[in-house]
């Protein structure tokens, strides 16, 4: 069936028309509108007394004690604080402006905009129309394939500091996984499968503990119920490796569960330093599971091998794994650079590249170095140390900053221990920012940098880290606004207060230069040679001579 849209062209290009006509015709509106109101205060100016009105309002000013400007100048600047409070707070958690957004949201349709797509602009192809790709994929949410054990991990930082590490939506993402995972089919659960559903739903730790035990009870060989305990209630990497192993005798042949219990068993021995075990059960895992690549399985064989110092099995994987068809992330991206970058950073100067410029293997390294920062802008500042790093989330988003939080975590020792890679680091990433065209409707290397990633990552990360936005939002012209009539209002209700003469002469010749112009020929006949100017500012009797 045909798009219904398709099959009238000449009503919908009618309607076209006829919008961006109103839009085109708006503005004209507008001018004439304010023309007729100049014609209608010049017509009724007699009728309605207007001069006299504007005279007694003259007098009402003119009889105001300093009292009452100081009211209403502190007023105002209270008023404007409040506003300006609100739009730093909403700004910093939101990242727009409060006044702007509902303007935008509610006004512009009324003044015949169009309000733009939240695609439009992210996905410009070469020739500058919009690249058919969603926007879904670009923002999607990914397992972090290093995420730590709840119970032997986050729970301990959780004590020592009284923070929680993780995010509900990150926990809940984590549920609906295991849910997924292993319980896929819900047409055949057997009892303890629908105890343990209930359990990953759960959203107490002792809860879903509490259900892992009942459905232990129910069949003491509930594989799912051991991989709940290891992951939360475990205490230490040697206990949870322990439940692992006994839930994977226990397994039998359910794919997911296998293949998720290995893993966790081969990081298990990763973190108690077999790693040489570690990187042979990565390998078997990956030649007998050779279909599962979405599981990002060979991120944690990379960084168990760099921790090995096995640069050329890293490069080996690589190889494989780094290709143009295959989606990236920031372990491909920066593992690439580093290996690059370990080669000439022990040697490298900058004063030295400067005079005989760079050689061809830096040249490939700094363009490596632009490559990863193009693809994660915010993991050079955390590999730097110019911010503060937290427990990686269990889920991340990739080019976001908590892509950029779980690399950095697992992977700055193996920048560290490469001679001069940091080094090489500081002095080439900002140079990225000069190659990638500017608004961001283009890429240089990767599909432009989506404008989804803040949003996201604030739902991922916990609220005490400050996360990372890029490009770096200027401040809305409304918190700028109201920040400046804040000021000025304060000057002048600190100035009335202070001065409170010199100030009721000044908002009295304010006054007096907004009467109608007989009012002023009547002031200029009672000075005589005096002129406007100076009487208003006299304060004493000698300013002018009778």
């Amino acid at each position: 069936m045909e798009d219904s849209t398709g099959s009238n062209p000449q009503s919908l290009g009618f309607t076209e028309k006829l919008k961006s006509w109103l839009s085109w015709s708006w503005t004209y509106v507008c001018f004439i509108w304010f023309g007729m109101v100049l014609i209608m205060i010049y017509v009724l100016w007699s009728p309605l007394k207007l001069q006299e009105t504007l005279t007694s309002a003259s007098v009402f000013l003119n009889t105001l004690t300093p009292k009452f400007y100081v009211a209403l100048t502190g007023t105002s600047s209270l008023i404007s604080g409040l506003i300006l409070i609100f739009e730093w707070w909403y700004f910093r958690k939101y990242g727009t402006s409060f006044i702007e957004q509902v303007s935008v949201s509610h006004l512009r349709p009324l003044l015949g905009g169009v309000e733009s797509s939240p695609t439009t602009g992210l996905f410009s192809s070469v020739n500058g129309e919009a690249d058919p790709r969603p926007s879904v994929s670009e923002c999607k949410v990914w397992r972090n394939p290093l995420n730590l054990f709840r119970g032997a991990e986050y729970n301990r930082y959780t004590w020592v500091t009284g923070k929680e590490p993780l995010t509900y939506y990150d926990m809940n993402l984590s549920a609906q996984d295991h849910q997924t995972f292993f319980t896929g089919d819900t047409q055949q659960l057997r009892p303890e499968d629908a105890v343990m559903q209930k359990a990953w739903r759960e959203r107490n730790p002792q809860a879903r503990i509490r259900a892992a035990y009942q459905a232990i009870e129910i069949n003491h060989e509930c594989a799912a119920a051991y991989v709940l305990l290891a992951e939360e209630e475990a205490t230490t990497i040697t206990e949870a490796e322990r439940l692992f192993k006994k839930a994977l005798t226990i397994a039998g042949k359910d794919i997911n569960l296998l293949v998720y219990i290995k893993r966790r068993l081969a990081m298990c021995a990763r973190k108690l330093g077999r790693i040489k075990e570690a990187v042979k059960m990565m390998r078997d895992l990956m030649k007998e599971f050779p279909l599962l690549g979405m599981l990002n399985i060979h991120e944690n064989l990379l960084e168990a091998l760099l921790e090995l110092q096995a640069y050329a099995d890293v490069q080996a994987v690589l190889a494989k794994y780094d290709d143009i068809s295959l989606p990236k992330s920031a372990t491909i991206c920066y593992t690439s650079a580093l290996l690059k970058a370990r080669a000439v950073s022990d040697k490298f100067s900058p004063e030295a590249a400067s005079r005989r410029g760079l050689s061809t293997a830096e040249m490939n390294a700094v363009e490596a170095i632009h490559r990863a920062v193009e693809f994660n802008p915010h993991v050079p500042k955390y590999l730097l140390e110019m911010k503060s790093l937290i427990l990686p989330p269990e889920h991340i988003l990739k080019r976001g900053d908590s892509e950029a939080v779980a690399y950095a975590f697992f992977h700055l020792q193996h920048w560290k221990r490469a001679e001069g890679a940091l080094n090489l680091l500081h002095c080439t990433w900002e140079g990225t920012f000069r190659i990638i065209p500017y608004p961001l409707e283009k890429g240089h290397l990767f599909y432009p940098y989506p404008g989804c990633t803040e949003t996201a990552d604030r739902e991922l990360l916990p609220s005490f880290h400050e996360v990372s936005v890029y490009p770096k939002k200027e401040l809305p012209f409304f918190i700028l606004f109201t920040a400046g009539l804040c000021s000025f209002t304060a000057m002048l209700a600190m100035l009335t207060h202070q001065f409170p003469e010199l100030m009721g002469v000044f908002a009295k010749a304010v006054s007096t230069l907004n009467q109608p112009p007989t009012s002023l020929s009547g002031t200029l006949e009672a000075h005589g040679s005096c002129t406007v100017v100076m009487s208003l500012f006299c304060t004493q009797a000698t300013c002018c001579p009778a």
